[in-house]
């Protein structure tokens, strides 16, 4: 319904999911916590959804004026929840201060009052620095104003300052003593100034949606905007901490806008691509809780001249909840003429889609034409006008030091596993790979598993498409320009380069290659500038060259520790690549192999052992191994070490950690023995089908963790695909299909396409490289829906920095390539 300016207040009440709600409002107080992988996430302390949109994050204690992701973040050592007083009670500690905070929320009046207890004052080293912080979502608050004190202003659009410089000295550490910045020598920092201050602040006065009014007694509201130190930064509301005091040291009012009877509009929910004219058709209609379901909705066919005729009239059917929503399916399988045509339910028309019997045969296209080429690492790249980025990281790799703990989950042991030193040249190994996701390094697990889809691409379904050129002699890559060759096979040959050079130069497979500072890995921009591109030579100045070599120490490093799983995934792409590249680039097959035949010898032998499911878990990349080997070279021993680790895997990994995909995959190549054998694990695995079904109406498995599920729920479509081909009696159409629609607009939230260009209403803003311009590159797959604690799902539209939701993920990519050309060939039965 319409959102109108609200008669009179609604009172926040706490609910039995522990948050505060009335009516357009819910507030979060630490249903989610901060990560400690990724530290702030701006997905953690105390949150507001406001009229169905989350628009502030991280309430709480923090130690900067904007924190950017790797500054330091609390522990919460304790929360408490009182269902009588509807109080809830956080501690919060800073570990490296001895510093404990409590945060205290409860409802007061319309709004929810907050307020900051300390049993010890402030230490001396954060004096001036801890403070009592909520971020407010920029796009959020674009084109609107505020008041503070009752002065007007309006939010900018673009950050402006102010700023000041302090030394180098004063600031806060990082989670590792890293700075995000290249001071180039001056020993300063960044400190962002408040663009207002008061006692009162209201945000978007004028827009009842987004309207929420911050007072505070005792302490000045300090307004930020983040953006100043990094895109991805938020505006801030802050308090200091008084200095020298205890108990209640600070409190704040906070009352976002209720609207009276308001509810979120439905959402209906269906494949932003289409549909071919046999295959069913079920939309999905999202509604608030609060909601009054419709009894039916109707097709309506778009003609020539823009007259929407009614095709079809049918019922809504009730699903039941799912979360926070109630869901509705609308069934219209029985059209099947070829047409444009849009859902209306309600009041509400969707964006037009199409039906038609190849609605499916280009819907791979942007992403092996432009997202795989973009991603591609030391080449340049250009498509038309534009040069994506120019040939980077001339200067691979140093050797990364022992003993450390790096950012994005790397870190070394106490040895390299190598025969350099540490901050030694590693040769070779600037040539191929992609740049993982949104970011510019190299993860090689992520670069196998791309390499063994493309592989299959090839040979399930001899993908010859052909408009990229690729040269590597001259590191060159032109979109849209054919030249002659498979780019699948280019693309192939461009992963295994990389993978052969890390086994021929290290002597095994790296866990990935990444910048050594904080300031460069956020480094938004052509990838050709994240360094100079010259060797690091110590001898040299900091910023000094001789012209073939710099002092500067930008230069990626390479991650040398050994793991087993890690290697004997290696195995399984380059034995794959070799196979499928032996005609294409027989030297680079050879080598491959000859790579394989290294790291199998280096692992001969048992694993160590493992307790429980984690020893089979384990196992899974030398099943893929074996299994490649095999295929390979047709030696049975493989095939014969396969069954060996699979069938006890099978019986001790059961539910949805079995590896059924891999076990499925291999049917073609094991004969009709293994395949019966499998049959039982097969009616399992249905059984698993069913309670999916079960849980959500749209029949895959949602992930409810830190990162949304896009990937897995492409992998068990591709299960599906392979166990309706070999056991079509257990496993249907719609059980491949539905991971198809999912990730094309039929899922929770919106009904927007995860794969940008792709589909009506695709994502046009992703987390990619170039994500600082709010843009998209084509054919990328997001993870898609983020699901918050206790039961808010989110993806946002218009703010892309969110990497959870919205960053780029290669081998999910790569996967939706080869589920694309799955749904073609069911569909064509």
């Amino acid at each position: 319904m319409a959102l109108a300016v609200p008669a009179s207040a609604q009172t926040l009440q706490l609910n039995d999911r522990e948050y505060y709600e009335a009516d357009g409002v819910n507030v979060l107080v630490f249903s989610n916590q901060y990560d400690g992988m990724f530290y702030d996430e701006k997905n953690a302390g105390i949150e507001i959804i406001h009229h169905g949109i989350r628009t502030a994050t991280n309430g709480g204690v923090r130690l900067q004026n904007t924190p950017e992701q790797w500054d330091l973040i609390p522990d919460v050592v304790s929360r408490t929840v009182d269902p009588e007083t509807g109080a809830i009670d956080v501690t919060l500690r800073y570990e490296d201060y001895g510093f404990e905070a409590d945060v205290h929320a409860v409802p007061e009046g319309d709004g929810l009052r907050l307020s900051v207890d300390l049993d010890e004052p402030v230490p001396a080293a954060l004096v001036g620095k801890a403070g009592f912080n909520l971020e407010f979502l920029p796009s959020a608050y674009f084109r609107k104003t505020y008041l503070v004190d009752g002065v007007p202003n309006v939010f900018p659009r673009h950050p402006s300052g102010p700023s000041r410089v302090a030394p180098l000295a004063d600031k806060v550490p990082q989670y590792n003593g890293q700075t995000t910045f290249d001071d180039r020598g001056l020993g300063q920092f960044i400190v962002p100034e408040p663009i207002a201050e008061g006692r009162t602040l209201v945000l978007a006065p004028e827009d009842p949606a987004h309207r929420v009014v911050i007072r505070s007694e005792d302490a000045d509201l300090l307004l930020f905007d983040g953006r100043l130190l990094a895109q991805n930064g938020w505006y801030v509301v802050r308090s200091l901490l008084p200095e020298g005091r205890t108990g209640r040291v600070l409190e704040w009012t906070v009352t976002p806008n209720a609207t009276p009877g308001w509810t979120r509009e439905p959402v209906v929910q269906f494949s932003q691509v289409g549909y071919t004219p046999g295959q069913e058709k079920v939309a999905i209609v999202e509604l608030d809780a609060n909601d009054a379901p419709l009894a039916t909705a109707t097709l309506h066919r778009i003609t020539a001249d823009g007259e929407h005729v009614e095709a079809f009239a049918g019922p809504a059917t009730e699903w039941g909840a799912f979360t926070r929503y109630r869901y509705l399916t609308f069934d219209f399988s029985s059209v099947t003429e070829p047409g444009v045509y849009a859902i209306r339910y309600g009041d509400q028309t969707t964006t037009p889609f199409v039906i038609k019997p190849d609605v499916y045969a280009d819907a791979w296209h942007p992403t092996m034409d432009v997202f795989f080429p973009v991603q591609m690492d030391h080449m340049a790249v250009n498509e038309g006008y534009r040069l994506w980025h120019g040939v980077p990281y001339l200067d691979d790799a140093l050797q990364a030091p022992p003993n450390i703990e790096h950012f994005d989950g790397y870190e070394m042991g106490p040895t390299t596993d190598t025969e350099y030193e540490a901050l030694e040249r590693i040769p070779g190994l600037d040539v191929g790979g992609w740049f993982d996701a949104g970011d510019f390094d190299i993860q090689t697990e992520r670069h196998n598993e791309v390499v063994r889809t493309m592989t299959t691409l090839w040979e399930r379904f001899e993908v010859d498409r052909d408009q990229t050129f690729i040269d590597q002699e001259t590191r060159y890559v032109d979109i849209h320009r054919p030249d002659g060759q498979p780019d699948l096979l280019q693309q192939i040959e461009h992963g295994t380069l990389n993978l052969v050079a890390q086994i021929e130069n290290i002597g095994h497979p790296t866990r990935g290659i990444i910048v050594p500072n904080l300031h460069q890995y956020h480094h938004l921009g052509d990838a050709s500038t994240e360094t100079d591109n010259l060797p690091y030579n110590p001898d040299l100045a900091p910023y000094e060259t001789d012209g073939v070599s710099s002092g500067t120490p930008d230069d990626r490093w390479a991650f040398t520790g050994r793991s087993r799983s890690r290697e004997f995934s290696t195995v399984s792409a380059l034995a794959a690549a070799a196979r499928v590249l032996s005609d294409f680039n027989p030297d680079l097959a050879r080598r491959a192999m000859a790579s394989a035949q290294k790291l199998l010898d280096d692992n001969a032998g048992e694993a160590p052992e493992a307790d429980g499911p984690a020893r089979w878990f384990g196992a899974r990349g030398e099943l893929a191994a074996a299994l490649q080997m095999y295929r390979t070279t047709g030696d049975e021993a493989y095939a014969e070490r396969f069954e060996a680790l699979l069938w006890p895997a099978m019986e001790n990994t059961p539910g949805r950690w079995s590896p059924i995909g891999i076990a499925l995959e291999a049917v073609p190549h094991l004969g009709d023995d293994y395949k019966a054998r499998l049959r039982p694990h097969v009616e399992a695995y249905r059984e698993q089908l069913a309670e999916i079904a079960d849980e959500n109406p749209y029949g895959v498995p949602i992930s409810t963790g830190g990162w949304a599920g896009n990937s897995q729920i492409v992998d068990f479509a591709i299960t599906n695909f392979h166990a309706h081909e070999h056991y079509p009696d257990l496993v249907g159409r719609e059980d491949v299909l539905n991971g198809l629609h999912y990730v094309l607009g039929r899922h929770p939230y919106s009904n927007v396409s995860f794969v940008s260009a792709v589909g009506t209403v695709s994502k046009e803003v992703a987390y990619g490289i170039n994500r600082a311009d709010f843009g998209f590159i084509a054919g990328g797959v997001v993870p898609g829906v983020l699901m918050f604690e206790p039961d808010f799902f989110e993806n946002k539209e218009d703010w892309p920095f969110f990497w959870g939701e919205n960053e780029y993920v290669l081998d999910v990519s790569a996967s939706y390539v080869y589920l694309v050309h799955a749904a073609n060939e069911l569909l064509a039965e």
